[in-house]
């Protein structure tokens, strides 16, 4: 149950920020599944070492928080599926960019979560 019920909040605040980016910044590029899974790693980085580093936490916690909302939050099917249509689409470049600027950053932002969390 803890999954299920994180798992729905993490995908309607996907949705909501996703949709935010999206209506703002409008192009070819998927800046909004971008901005949702730096922020996801960003968040992991942060959970994860709260929960094994910082505090004696329940396990259930994580179970909730990383499990499920972080599990329902991040989009790497999404972000898979538009690397896909842009090389489909004959912009392999951009493919490419989006590949190497999500792991990059998703690793700088599980990172940055890391090491504000062990502050």
């Amino acid at each position: 149950m803890l999954v299920l019920v994180g798992a729905a909040a993490g995908g309607v605040a996907r949705y909501i920020v996703w949709a935010a980016i999206t209506q703002r910044f409008s192009g070819r590029f998927p800046l909004g599944t971008l901005v949702v899974n730096l922020t996801g790693c960003f968040a992991i980085g942060i959970l994860m070492t709260l929960l094994t580093e910082r505090w004696v936490a329940n396990p259930q916690w994580r179970l909730l928080l990383v499990t499920g909302v972080l599990g329902g939050y991040t989009t790497y099917s999404s972000f898979a599926w538009e690397t896909y249509q842009s090389v489909r689409e004959g912009s392999p470049w951009m493919g490419l960019i989006y590949v190497m600027t999500s792991v990059m950053l998703g690793y700088l932002a599980v990172w940055s979560g890391a090491l504000l969390a062990r502050r």
